[in-house]
């Protein structure tokens, strides 16, 4: 019994330790994209239609339409006017496209009785990779 023990144990550790391994994970770096971000007025009627749709709720969508792409990020109901969003990053890398946003909260004094809606919607080039909405 003390022989079988013997022989197990080594055998055993082993197996673990090859088991077992780092693995380092690296993100391509990202360059930064030219965007424009879209006024009401210039918004496609389609994708006002969405935005219709989808306003009451948190949403993130992509359009394509020729050779564009537009990338749409809506914050749902907030109780007050006076909200902005921020684009704190819209870059590429081998992979993906990053859309990174904020929502920026109503200064004291612009608070309105009324509810609102914020989103945002940025037009770029079309890009044949997945897209990454970050908050």
């Amino acid at each position: 019994m003390k022989k079988i023990v013997s022989l197990f144990f080594p055998v055993l550790m082993a197996c673990l330790l090859c088991g077992c391994r780092l693995v380092r994970i690296e993100e391509a770096p990202r360059t930064a994209l030219d965007y424009t971000v879209i006024s009401q007025e210039e918004i496609p009627q389609e994708i006002t239609a969405l935005i219709q749709e989808k306003k009451e709720k948190e949403f993130q969508m992509t359009y394509q339409r020729g050779e564009f792409l537009y990338l749409l990020k809506g914050y749902g109901r907030q109780m007050t006017g006076g909200y902005s969003i921020q684009i704190e990053e819209l870059s590429m890398s081998e992979t993906a496209v990053f859309f990174k946003t904020r929502l920026m909260g109503p200064e004291e004094e612009r608070y309105g009785s009324e509810p609102s809606y914020p989103y945002i919607v940025v037009k770029m080039k079309y890009l044949d990779k997945p897209v990454e909405f970050e908050s």
